[in-house]
């Protein structure tokens, strides 16, 4: 009877649809785990196909080339006399395609666990592509009767007491779970209460990566039955863990081993931000990214993520004021452009809105300037940002905040033009508490400089957009506290306008800004993606009809 198991636990980094440098990857990992004199390795859910895949599983020719992957996969790393290997696969079974964890042992595809438990919320839809899987049983590994689940069952008792109710001697979950700010507490809760219910240790896998709106922390660990975290890998970079088990009289348990701390909010969402830039950007095969720099907060902020996740090289900043463009914003843009090693183009949009002028006035005649005008400068700078973005290839990076996407506060084709939005998911109120953060860390990981990266005045002085005379935002808006509390109990919380009153906010502020917001849907809906930070971000988290009959009812 088998006493004593090494397990590798491999936090991956894969790309959706590059099943051959997936495979590749994993066999990499393979190969460094036979090092560490491991018996099993085991990567996380979908590995192979990448995860989340959406309607690209149901391609034939896809599920062909993950088949043929994964079996000539198996193969090689008996060749090489490498570990076995537990992975997550989309996999064929009597015609139906199944969410899988595989064990690959002996050179063949030896045992095949199909998810139970399929999410259908948020941004999962995974009973649109897959097929749900039976109830499961253990799967036997050297002697030792594994309870293997992916992802989706470890949220709820069936499957954990199912594995234990037929044999299982401890747990292990392959998972693909997004980050959102309130995760990693909720990831161990859940794993505690499966471990309460069942008396048996767990190894909990997550995977490492960006993939297009989601974003994936790591932070893999194991727990023991005594409910003590016995290892817990790095959150933000792949990593390999050699992980000890032995037979007790009580049952299976975990050698304690390198615990990783936990981070602050602060530096989990930067580095959300980060890797999902970079992820985004280097996997979608850009040069770089253009971004402009308008010495206000928000291009500030998204200036330094684009450094920390690319390097200062591959970041271009513009400037291109009017002649509402103050010279504090003049000066503080080249400074944050030097601060953080970056070249700054400046090109004036004065001549443009000249021409636009000229060209309107037929149009136009009779009739005061208004809103109009201060949307085609943003559009004359979103023209130009563009034009850039064309011919030197970078992707143009967007700079709006949640906060503005919320209520409407932005230009459609103006300054919502661009590929990706690093703040899409991020407050006004946030993005001042990151500012503050990234100027006194630098995160592991980050290509840019140390110290300060944002000069304090872009951070004190009022926001404002510039588009006509001494404008502030809090001439349109709330003061930001204020919004974003508002808008947190609407958005995250569903709080209706008594509830969200009932917090202490006015009563005529709520209902402005909750007819803002269902109002604002269209906007969001040409928007470019971005990083979900929160538990309700905009897209598939948040839904809303742009026709709409009921927010006039309020």
């Amino acid at each position: 009877m088998t006493d004593r198991l090494s397990i590798a636990v491999a936090q991956i980094n894969p790309t959706v649809g590059d099943v051959a440098g997936n495979a590749a990857l994993v066999e990499k990992f393979a190969v460094d785990s036979a090092k560490m004199n491991a018996d099993l390795m085991v990567a996380t859910e979908l590995a192979i196909s990448g995860y989340p895949p959406e309607d690209l599983v149901l391609k034939q020719a896809f599920q062909d080339r993950i088949e043929d992957a994964v079996i000539a996969l198996a193969k090689r790393l008996h060749e090489q006399n490498l570990p076995a290997v537990l992975v997550g696969a989309p996999w064929r079974v009597e015609g139906k395609l199944y969410n899988a964890a595989l064990l690959l042992d002996g050179g063949e595809v030896k045992h095949a666990r199909l998810k139970h438990e399929l999410p259908n919320y948020g941004v999962f839809d995974e009973k649109r592509v897959f097929a749900t899987g039976p109830l499961p049983g253990p799967i036997p590994f050297r002697d030792v009767r594994l309870g293997v689940m992916i992802c989706e069952d470890l949220w709820f008792p069936d499957v954990a007491e199912c594995l234990q109710e037929s044999g299982a001697e401890f747990l292990i979950s392959l998972n693909g779970s997004p980050f959102d700010v309130n995760k990693v507490d909720v990831r161990l809760n859940t794993a505690i209460a499966r471990t309460t219910e069942t008396g048996l240790a767990q190894l909990y896998v997550n995977q490492i990566c960006g993939q297009d709106e989601l974003v994936f922390d790591g932070g893999s660990f194991v727990v023991n039955p005594d409910y003590k975290m016995v290892m817990r890998a790095p959150f933000w970079r792949e990593s390999l863990m050699l992980t000890e088990w032995s037979r007790t009289p009580d049952g299976w348990v975990c050698a304690e081993t390198d615990v990783q701390p936990s981070l602050g909010e602060e530096e989990n969402v930067y580095q959300a931000m980060t890797l999902g830039l970079r992820d985004y950007v280097n996997k979608n095969g850009f040069p770089g990214v253009v971004i402009g720099l308008s010495g206000g907060i928000d291009s500030a902020l998204s200036a330094a993520v684009a450094v920390d996740a690319l390097g200062a090289d591959k970041v271009l900043a513009v400037m291109m004021p009017s002649p509402y463009t103050s010279g504090e914003s003049l000066e503080d843009a080249a400074q944050c452009a030097d601060m953080l090693g970056v070249r700054l183009e400046n090109i004036n949009i004065g001549p443009a809105m000249n021409a636009f002028e000229q060209m309107l006035a037929p149009v136009f005649e009779g009739r005061a300037p208004d809103i109009t005008e201060e949307n085609i400068q943003a559009r004359a700078r979103g023209l130009l940002l563009m034009g850039i973005s064309n011919k030197l290839g970078h992707m143009l990076l967007t700079t709006g905040n949640k906060s503005e996407m919320s209520v409407g506060y932005a230009t459609l084709y103006g300054d919502m033009c661009g590929g990706y939005s690093v703040l899409k998911d991020v407050y006004k109120t946030t993005v001042f508490q990151l500012s503050h953060w990234r100027n006194k860390h630098l995160p592991p990981g980050a290509m840019g400089p140390e110290g300060m990266v944002i000069p304090e005045r872009i951070i004190t002085k009022p926001p404002s957009a510039e588009l006509r005379p001494d404008q502030k935002d809090e001439d349109s808006l709330p003061p930001y506290d204020d919004l974003d509390g508002i808008l947190r109990a609407l958005i995250e919380d569903e709080k209706s306008v008594d509830d969200t009153v009932a917090l202490g906010y006015d009563e005529a502020t709520v209902k402005r800004i909750w007819k803002l917001l269902d109002r604002a849907e269209y906007k969001r809906r040409q928007a470019p993606p971005g990083v979900k930070i929160t538990e309700r971000a905009f897209g598939k988290d948040r839904r809303y009809p742009i026709t709409n009959g009921f927010t006039k009812q309020i």
